[in-house]
């Protein structure tokens, strides 16, 4: 079988970016079982509400939903378990240093294929007021009417 090579996104957290300003992201390995594997390569992924923390010096994501690979049998796992995210230790240790100041959380953002491994994106968030998602969505809309009034032009 040839290597894979290449970057596909398998899922994304689109109500992060809503939600919260992303200050930093890194790229963490996801320590995952096979059954879970074979079903992000199927697009099985949900990063709807998930989170990150840190326990013991080491990262674990909460409520990363992967369904159940269809034609795994026993060897199907829960799929909200716990997962541990694989980085450098002092890259954990500034995660960790940045989450105990007021108002930071770690949110997973990506999930993709790099080079045939499954990799996350991880960002260090700062949660928005009201106001500030009510001026990202004008400045979206706003963009959006430009985008279109020269789309008819042409």
């Amino acid at each position: 079988m040839p290597k894979q090579t290449g970057t596909k996104i398998v899922a994304q957290n689109k109500r992060a970016r809503h939600d919260y300003f992303v200050l930093e992201t890194w790229e963490a390995g996801i320590e995952l079982k096979g059954t879970e594997v074979k079903s992000i390569r199927l697009g099985q992924c949900n990063l709807k509400d998930c989170y990150g923390t840190v326990k013991d010096g080491e990262l674990w994501v909460y409520g990363m939903h992967i369904s159940p690979y269809e034609k795994g049998s026993f060897s199907n796992t829960d799929p909200i378990r716990p997962k541990r995210m694989l980085m450098h230790k002092a890259e954990i240790r500034k995660l960790q240093a940045s989450v105990m100041q007021k108002g930071l959380a770690i949110v997973p953002l990506n999930v993709y294929l790099k080079d045939g491994r499954v990799k996350a994106e991880i960002g260090l968030c700062k949660g928005k007021k009201l106001y500030d998602k009510r001026d990202d969505m004008a400045k979206r809309d706003a963009q959006r009417d430009i985008e279109r009034s020269f789309a008819g032009r042409e």
